[in-house]
């Protein structure tokens, strides 16, 4: 069986699968760099709170998650024809960063059918000592929940799944080296635990969609980009790709193409 085989089973069967060492060192550099970047521009945001709506007008952040080596990895479980839903770094700063509660993500997520998958990009190291993405594995078999509205602690989402469909003895640490990318199910309970370590926890999700998916919004959808193959007649608005202008955006390798 090939690796390709072999990952797509495991998905398949678990719910999830680790690619390693799929990002090159320097463009995860440039990464982190615009972590911190974005955090000048957004001083009022916590740094687990880097969302979608914040990438419209980026092109740095659409170049990363355009990247072939992530779209070859979607390819495979959504076929040729792929857009962006969403992206959002979760940086979890050293001693102080907010856990992220069990939950599907399928459950907040505006789109029909629910054909998406998301891959979990390292942009530092991910263990289990600085709040590492959790799992529950098999429950992509699950039908999605309401997630409840949750505020008694600090965290991410402010919400969660009832704990009644949470078994946290099976619960799988994936941990990640940088540059490494997990992939996950819309239906899968996961989440992560605090990081009071003294080492960031930067990962990027990106959240893929064939062009058959359909972003159910009456506003144009802030990070609707299509990436590859073609779209589907009357199905989503797409939106241009940023320009990059010196005077707004980051700088980064390869910035004057996308002029």
């Amino acid at each position: 069986m090939s690796d390709k085989s072999f990952l797509r089973a495991q998905y398949d069967r678990e719910g999830y699968a680790i690619y390693n060492d799929v990002i090159d060192r320097e463009l995860i550099a440039e990464a982190s760099d615009h972590v911190d970047w974005l955090l000048e521009q957004n001083p009022d945001l916590r740094p687990e709170q880097l969302h979608n709506n914040l990438m419209t007008d980026d092109p740095f952040w659409v170049r990363l998650i355009s990247d072939d080596r992530l779209l070859d990895i979607a390819e495979e479980f959504i076929g040729p024809n792929i857009a962006l839903f969403a992206s959002h770094y979760i940086s979890k700063p050293p001693t102080d960063g907010q856990p992220v509660l069990w939950h599907q993500d399928g459950s907040y997520w505006p789109l029909d059918p629910m054909e998406v998958v998301t891959l979990w990009l390292a942009v530092d190291d991910s263990l289990q000592e600085n709040g590492c993405m959790r799992v529950i594995p098999r429950t992509q078999n699950m039908e999605l929940h309401e997630m409840k509205r949750h505020t008694e602690e600090d965290n991410v989402l402010n919400s969660r799944i009832d704990p009644e469909f949470v078994n946290e003895e099976d619960a799988v640490d994936i941990e990640l080296t940088v540059g490494s990318v997990s992939v996950h199910h819309p239906n899968i309970v996961h989440g992560s635990n605090p990081n009071n370590s003294d080492r960031r926890r930067c990962g990027l999700t990106i959240r893929y969609i064939p062009t058959s998916t359909r972003i159910l919004s009456d506003d144009k959808w802030p990070s609707a980009f299509l990436l590859r193959g073609n779209p589907v007649e009357g199905v989503n608005q797409y939106l241009d790709y940023p320009r990059f202008d010196p005077k707004k955006h980051m700088a980064f390798s390869g910035c004057e193409e996308w002029s």
